[in-house]
């Protein structure tokens, strides 16, 4: 009776470690995905905050844009860095879905142009945020610390990201 006893307790302990390994799973980032995903997210933070200077009419656009470039590229370097003690590969070019929206932003002008980045970049950030905050709990201890040090500039773009959208949206 004791041995189908342990037995039994054994196997739901098993099972409910196993359960809690998926559910965990689901909330963290594998280190190869999290390097390339991160790095592809902020070239296309740095292209596109580079035609936001180029296009965009609105000076505090210009500002956030150059704000984006300057924070995207620091980070970027930091995490190549890292990367490169790990032998991880980093993208030196967006994903495809951000090619795309990049390719939406160059057929806008002026106030559309404007509009539209902000709305762009609240999107991102908030991608990039969730991409983030997943790899913070990693068990790659570098690269949590790289997230959980980061998290607080990318929060910082998305709410200026999103006070920019509440100044350029057309109503």
């Amino acid at each position: 009776m004791k041995l189908s006893k342990f037995l039994l307790t054994s196997s739901f302990l098993f099972a409910f470690g196993a359960i809690c390994n998926t559910a965990m799973a689901k909330d963290t980032v594998d280190a190869d995905d999290f390097v390339e995903e991160a790095s592809a997210s902020g070239v296309a933070e740095i292209e596109s905050g580079r035609l936001a200077l180029q296009k965009s009419t609105s000076a505090d656009i210009k500002a956030f844009a150059q704000k984006v470039i300057t924070d995207h590229t620091a980070a970027n370097k930091e995490l190549a860095t890292i990367a490169k003690k790990k032998n991880l590969k980093i993208s030196t070019e967006a994903e495809l879905v951000n090619k795309a929206k990049a390719m939406v932003l160059k057929q806008r002008d002026g106030e559309s142009f404007d509009e539209a980045y902000a709305k762009n970049q609240v999107k991102a950030h908030e991608a990039s945020i969730e991409l983030f905050k997943k790899a913070s709990v990693s068990s790659d201890l570098e690269l949590a610390g790289f997230a959980t040090a980061t998290l607080p500039k990318l929060e910082h773009h998305l709410h200026e990201a999103k006070a920019l959208v509440q100044t350029h949206e057309k109503k």
